[in-house]
């Protein structure tokens, strides 16, 4: 029997933010992948070690987390108002697909390290020593987002003193801001009101706020749910009943806000819109044994990822907290304490973070003129993977 050889494609592992993922430009692809369509999935699936009904992507560079499962393409931009093209796929654990429906706002940070160290940006833009401002064109929202990526000696800077809950090593601050973040063309508020009263089978009608600024998010209140705010992963993960009701709620809610027309349809999004749940500053002991103290944040939120509750906060989720705490009225906001306010910092798993947004009121509807965050990015590793001939 023949067998065909493995085909080898330039890549590179890197952490961004709270993430980590396997990054290609697009045209180091094979030809028939790089275009948007079945050939690209079905490569996407197999470097990641997709699907697996073990959920454990042993075959694969995924790590079995929906933070670990990732991939990003990127190229030159033909646009002159910006450097580099960001295309960020989702990939399922244990099923055939790859959500292109929204952004990876973690991953977000090492978009610019990349597309600097690998010629996508012009030369002339980036200082030997200093910040390189990359202008990113985030295809998937069709928005800009802004990044300030250090330089040393021609390289980018990639260690630092830098600090981020959820990872476990400094490194150095990369400022990332969020241009105009809601997705695509839609309003913030795709139901025209800051909370809504969500109809959940099963669960009852909870008071909910359903933004889209970052990625499309259902933020509903912990004490509606049974909880405080302050829980842990293994809180809500090991509880099968408690994930099913999350992933009712999103469903429900993505109906609401336009992005499907029936809860059926949300086990083939499963990216967007994400579920979190919100209360008052507490003190908690975070993950690493870090104690959170309540007089230190604004408020806690807990934000489910691919069907888990996430170790940390997905960095477009940031973006969602930080904009619904800006305008007053939301879930969010009133957890902070209902006040005006144009910089939030929230508990999550890990440990906390601070997310600043401005929001404004324009001809009756509400804007975030941008969002803004501090993350860290790494290379991991850089190279080559490998995939089985016939995967395309």
């Amino acid at each position: 029997m023949a067998h065909q050889a493995q085909m080898r494609i330039s890549a590179t592992y890197m952490r961004g933010g709270t993430s980590k993922g396997v990054f290609f430009t697009l045209s180091d692809l094979p030809t028939a992948a790089q275009v948007p369509g079945e050939a690209r999935d079905k490569l996407l699936l197999r470097v990641i070690g997709s699907p697996d009904p073990y959920e454990k992507q042993i075959d694969g560079m995924g790590g079995a987390t929906s933070s670990t499962s990732k991939t990003v393409i990127l190229s030159k931009s033909d646009s002159p108002d910006h450097d580099v093209d960001y295309l960020f796929g989702q990939v399922s654990i244990d099923k055939p697909f790859v959500d292109w429906s929204g952004n990876c706002g973690n991953l977000s940070a090492a978009v610019g390290p990349y597309a600097i160290a690998n010629g996508l940006v012009d030369p002339a833009k980036v200082p030997r020593n200093g910040i390189a401002e990359v202008r990113i064109w985030q295809a998937n929202i069709q928005k800009t987002i802004v990044a300030q990526v250090p330089m040393a000696e021609g390289e980018v800077q990639e260690t630092g003193d830098f600090e981020l809950d959820g990872v476990t090593f400094p490194a150095a601050e990369i400022p990332v801001a969020f241009i105009d973040p809601a997705d695509g063309e839609g309003a913030i508020f795709p139901t025209g009101n800051v909370v809504d009263d969500l109809e959940v089978p099963g669960v009852g009608v909870l008071k909910a706020t359903l933004i889209n600024a970052g990625i499309p998010t259902v933020f509903v209140n912990a004490e509606a749910l049974g909880y405080t705010g302050c829980e842990l992963q293994e809180a809500i993960n090991g509880d099968a009943k408690a994930l099913e009701m999350f992933e009712t709620i999103r469903a429900h809610g993505a109906v609401r806000m336009g992005l499907i027309s029936h809860v059926e349809e949300a086990a083939s999004r499963q990216h967007t819109p994400k579920v979190a749940f919100v209360a008052p500053a507490a003190s908690y002991m975070a993950s690493s044994g870090k104690a959170v103290n309540a007089e230190d944040i604004d408020l806690v939120v807990r934000a489910l990822s691919m069907g888990k509750l996430h170790h940390a906060m997905m960095g477009t989720a940031a973006v969602a907290i930080g904009a619904a705490a800006a305008i007053q009225g939301t879930l969010v906001n009133l957890a902070a304490g209902g006040i005006e306010r144009e910089a939030v910092t929230f508990g999550h798993p890990s440990g906390s973070l601070r997310v600043g947004a401005k929001a404004s009121l324009v001809d009756g509807r509400w804007q975030i003129d941008q969002a803004v965050m501090s993350r860290s990015a790494r290379v991991l590793m850089e190279g080559r993977v490998r995939v089985p001939g016939d995967t395309i």
